[in-house]
């Protein structure tokens, strides 16, 4: 079965053709432990480098945090990863203040 075509809502082309294009998501979905938000960081206990990389918790397709989830799962032998839909949320700025859409 295909995908569905993407509704594009913005795009942007260079000079060197390189299309940077916005797509509509219908929701972010992220993998949870026990109900709360998480990171994953991996390391090699060997040798310090190249240094802990961290990798992706959230994604706009379900079925890619629903293979996370599962993985997980299976690694630490249990079932409280689990994958919460995202559809709204809090507009926050980098000094950590929440935007209440009030002018002051």
């Amino acid at each position: 079965m295909a995908r569905p075509k993407p509704n594009i809502i913005i795009e942007n082309l260079d000079k060197k053709y390189n299309s940077e294009q916005i797509l509509e998501a219908d929701a972010i979905y992220a993998v949870f432990y026990e109900g709360k938000p998480i990171n994953i960081r991996t390391l090699n206990t060997l040798v310090n480098y190249p240094g802990p990389k961290y990798k992706k918790v959230s994604f706009s397709n379900s079925g890619h945090a629903f293979n996370l989830a599962d993985r997980l799962n299976k690694i630490f032998q249990m079932h409280k990863f689990t994958v919460v839909k995202l559809i709204q949320g809090e507009i926050v700025t980098r000094d950590g203040k929440r935007n209440t859409g009030k002018s002051t």
